[in-house]
């Protein structure tokens, strides 16, 4: 048979929604009923945090959400995006799987990107296009407020921290002081070149969002096998982060983090190491200075790094570009360690030091269930039960490659890991659906190991719709 008839045959059987591919765990009735419980442990946790956060807020008023656990509104609504949405929805449900197995890589990576596009712009857009887009990143505390006081970048990185602590004279707008200025110096630049206001900023941070995914997929590929990366595909699409990843900035930094370890995954596995190890490097360092919190990404690029059989030869050019952004900044004035104090103590002295931590230690994982989806409680499940096959050394004195499963589940349960350091940090309490977008991202590709896609991708479909359309979130 013709080699390439018979790749087309392979995947064509591997499109099947109710197939099991040959490294995927069992689909067996009691893996769904285990998959089953744990969606519904999931769920279970998402309304104990609405009864409690409610009763808490009633009585003490100490969250600062109007729906606990999300920042949100309850105000069912439809909009323009609405039969965008539900279209986009039924068609990835439909042919995701067939289409994930079918396509050429470089396709499938273009289609991941557009149709995620197309997802999170239709989400955005039940909320109209003022209130869901073009407004979303001009509102009191968001980054296009201060444009004008960037008038001099240099200068003003210079006494950037002179305005953190909230009593300071002209004191930044909340997520200006949250975030370390290369946030805001993407908008001022954008500005500059005539992308100038909240239109342009939206559609900035949704173009450049959805790319998160493929960088994901990009990343499993090498990392896990192929056919692990054409499993997540879909769910990469229809994710319910995509609610938050229209309009917020975190979606522009979910996809820098991305594909600063994606590149890094294909520095370490020997694809073109040296221009891939200085753009893992440069991204690295851009995402610790776009959110302080994002330094956590060292766990999950630790997980790629692990898993690479060529870990040493691209670390020269990686460390190379990891200081191209930190010392520039420096260089223009900005101290990143002084201003990350300053903003543990603005955090204290404001919400943060009244939001209870033991409600939002455990509330802020039910919002993680909420931007991730019952299919990605159920994958991950599955991908704690995936067989652990120590490393041993070959006839050569090297390392065996372990099998795919297992390296797909080290890299979700790093980018578990990291998320969890966040919660337990106490500096993610409250807004975590919008803030732990870029850790959500690499938490999706456990619905690999998922039988049945296409009805977990509907129950992902619906929850996503079900909270564009009943609540009106604040980001």
């Amino acid at each position: 048979m013709n080699p390439d008839l018979l790749r087309d045959h392979e995947r064509h059987q591997d499109a099947r929604a109710d197939d099991r591919p040959r490294d995927v765990p069992g689909d067996r009735p009691r893996d769904h009923v285990r998959d089953l419980s744990a969606a519904l442990a999931a769920a279970l946790l998402v309304l104990v945090a609405v009864l409690v956060g409610t009763a808490i807020q009633h009585r003490h008023h100490s969250l600062f959400v109007g729906w606990p656990p999300v920042f949100a509104q309850w105000e069912p609504h439809v909009g323009p995006g609405t039969p965008a949405a539900l279209a986009v929805a039924v068609a990835v449900v439909a042919y995701g799987p067939a289409l994930a197995a079918q396509l050429p890589w470089r396709a499938l990576l273009l289609t991941v990107w557009g149709t995620a596009m197309a997802w999170t712009f239709s989400l955005a857009l039940v909320d109209g296009w003022q209130r869901g887009i073009a407004g979303r990143l001009t509102t009191t505390n968001e980054y296009l407020t201060v444009i004008g006081r960037f008038h001099d970048i240099p200068a003003t990185l210079r006494d950037f921290t002179h305005h953190i602590l909230s009593h300071s004279p002209a004191p930044w707008p909340a997520h200006i002081a949250g975030h370390p200025p290369a946030a805001t110096v993407t908008f001022v630049l954008l500005d500059r070149i005539g992308l100038g206001g909240g239109a342009w900023a939206g559609v900035w941070c949704i173009t450049v969002g959805a790319t998160a995914g493929a960088a994901v997929l990009v990343t499993v590929r090498v990392l896990a096998g192929e056919q692990l990366a054409r499993r997540a595909a879909p769910f990469l699409v229809l994710a319910p982060a995509a609610v938050w990843m229209g309009t917020s900035a975190d979606g522009y930094f979910a996809a820098v983090a991305a594909w600063a370890v994606a590149f890094l995954a294909l520095a370490v596995t020997g694809h073109r190491p040296r221009p891939a190890g200085l753009a893992a490097g440069l991204l690295l360092g851009l995402t610790a200075y776009l959110s302080y919190g994002l330094t956590l990404f060292a766990v999950i690029a630790g997980a790629a790094l692990l898993l690479g059989h060529r870990r040493l030869r691209p670390l020269p050019y990686v460390v190379a570009g990891l200081a191209v952004v930190p010392v520039v900044f420096t260089l223009l004035g900005f101290n990143w360690w002084e201003a990350y104090r300053l903003l543990i103590t603005r955090y204290y002295e404001g919400v943060g030091g009244t939001r209870p931590y033991g409600y939002w230690v455990w509330a802020n994982l039910a919002c993680t269930v909420l931007i991730v989806g019952p299919a990605t409680v159920a994958g991950l499940r599955q991908a704690g039960t995936a067989p652990v096959r120590p490393q041993l050394p070959d006839l050569r004195g090297g390392l065996r490659t372990p099998a795919p499963q297992p390296r797909l589940a080290l890299l979700v349960f790093a980018a578990l890991l990291a998320l969890l350091l966040a919660d337990l940090s106490g500096m993610s309490k409250a807004e975590t659906e919008r803030i732990w977008l870029p850790f959500a991202m690499w938490l999706l590709p456990a619905c690999a190991f998922l039988p049945r896609p296409r009805t977990w991708l509907t129950a992902q479909a619906v929850l996503a719709l079900l909270l564009n359309h009943l609540l009106l979130t604040g980001w």
